[in-house]
């Protein structure tokens, strides 16, 4: 559901937001209006609806949707799939006719929140006495920004690690990896080479940036913070990400840089049938729950568990957390009719039997406590390992910011140079980064 799209594009998508913010704030923003005292009691109108599901997916928000006219007939939603990030921050900047916009990307929140082109869901929530304690303290943090609440979560993805069990048990294990050092020690032994060195089959492959081997899934294993309070870098000031990058750099040196490139090129397409871990290439993946909707549709017979991503061993009050994301939705700045937008995104995202056919079609972790607790809820066996790392009050998110995921990518260019053994004294490299996020954070709020 939530895409995996921004951890490739994140450069894209972050200038995007740039342009998104100047043009919000060239013309005055939005939110503005005032609404009225009372929820109306009757509903009718055209609203549009903007999100980026394709096929299968596409035809589950459509079910929903479908639900909602049917609950109110004088109601026409008008609904556009397929409309990645970039075509929603367009259509917004362009004053096209969007009432609400579905992103897959938490990401965008920063920038949106504060330029106004999301509106300011506070009054809504206020006068229709949403509770929002129904959301964990993560799921809230990450729809919101300086406390301006301009989206709400539709869905959650919660990331994990994924294990062969066939594998592993052939490896003399019994059990998943706790620790990062337990991971490593499973995978050397799980990693075996053909003839003339190169690998045949991989324990777990360390690179940054194969599949969703990404600076966001990997920082809670060490706790390792993003930015300070005033919003600016915190990554060259945090032990934790110097810990987690030593570890990963000394990970893949063990087995060797190139090889682990030569054989992480050849793997397939990650959401196809050829996804390494499917095929039964590499033993452990780290992956989101969105996995378990692929191995039933692609690999039914896959022997597979789940389990939380391990965590440093000086770090085992952080075990059972990780990290979760999700998408979120809006009410654009140029809604024509902000009040029938409310009732459809309320809708979506709080209604229990929406959310819970939501979760129960797209395979995502329901965001509410009334879905998480309804008897209607059916995601599989496997499943229970996200809805605990859901519930643990240590699993984090990545925080917003008006530069969206720039942060991110900033580290993440480094990391890739990094691990290469390019990226020199690794102190000095953070350094850097925290430099370069800085730098961005200063274009985009201006003098």
């Amino acid at each position: 559901m939530n895409r995996r799209i921004p951890k490739r594009r994140i450069a894209a998508v972050t200038a995007a937001l740039a342009a998104t913010a100047m043009l919000a704030a060239c013309s005055g923003g939005g939110g503005s209006d005032s609404i009225d005292k009372t929820t109306p009691t009757h509903l009718s109108g055209s609203v549009s609806l903007w999100h980026f599901f394709t096929d299968r997916e596409a035809k589950v928000i459509q079910s929903v949707v479908d639900d909602f006219e049917k609950a109110n007939p004088d109601v026409k939603v008008t609904v556009h799939s397929g409309q990645d990030d970039d075509k929603l921050q367009k259509a917004i900047s362009a004053g096209n006719n969007v009432d609400v916009g579905i992103s897959y990307s938490t990401d965008i929140v920063g920038s949106f929140c504060s330029s106004g082109a999301f509106r300011d869901l506070d009054p809504y929530i206020a006068r229709d006495k949403v509770d929002l304690s129904q959301f964990s303290d993560t799921v809230r943090s990450y729809t919101e920004y300086k406390k301006k609440r301009c989206a709400m979560p539709v869905l959650a993805d919660v990331y994990g690690l994924y294990y062969n069990k066939k594998e592993l048990a052939d490896a003399g294990f019994s059990a998943p990896p706790k620790s990062l050092d337990e991971l490593e020690t499973m995978a050397l032994k799980l990693t075996t080479y053909n003839a003339d060195g190169s690998i045949k089959q991989l324990g777990f492959d360390p690179l940054m940036g194969f599949y969703e081997n990404s600076a966001a899934h990997w920082g809670p294993s060490t706790g390792a913070q993003w930015l300070k309070p005033d919003g600016t870098s915190a990554i060259g000031g945090d032990q934790a990400w110097n810990e987690i990058m030593s570890w990963q750099k000394a990970f893949v040196d063990k087995i060797g840089y190139d090889k682990l490139q030569a054989f992480t090129a050849g793997l397939g397409q990650e959401f196809s049938a050829d996804n390494a871990f499917q095929t039964g290439q590499v033993a452990m993946n780290l992956d989101g729950e969105y996995r378990t909707a692929f191995i039933a549709d692609q690999t039914p017979d896959l022997d597979y568990g789940t389990a939380p991503f391990p965590t440093a061993a000086d770090h085992g009050d952080l075990q059972g957390g990780g990290y979760i994301t999700g998408n979120i939705g809006g009410i654009s700045k140029g809604s024509k009719n902000p009040e029938l937008a409310w009732a459809l995104l309320k809708y979506l995202t709080t209604n229990t039997d929406a959310v819970v056919k939501l979760a129960n079609g797209l395979k995502n972790a329901p965001t509410t406590s009334g879905a998480l607790a309804s008897p209607k809820l059916d995601l599989g066996a496997q499943f229970g390992t996200f809805l605990d790392i859901m519930a643990n009050p240590k699993s984090t998110t990545t925080p917003p910011s008006p530069v969206g995921a720039g942060y991110q990518q900033s580290l993440e260019d480094y990391w890739l140079k990094y691990q290469q053994g390019k990226g020199g004294d690794l102190a000095a490299g953070l350094a850097g980064v925290d430099k370069d996020v800085n730098n961005s954070l200063a274009l985009v709020s201006g003098p």
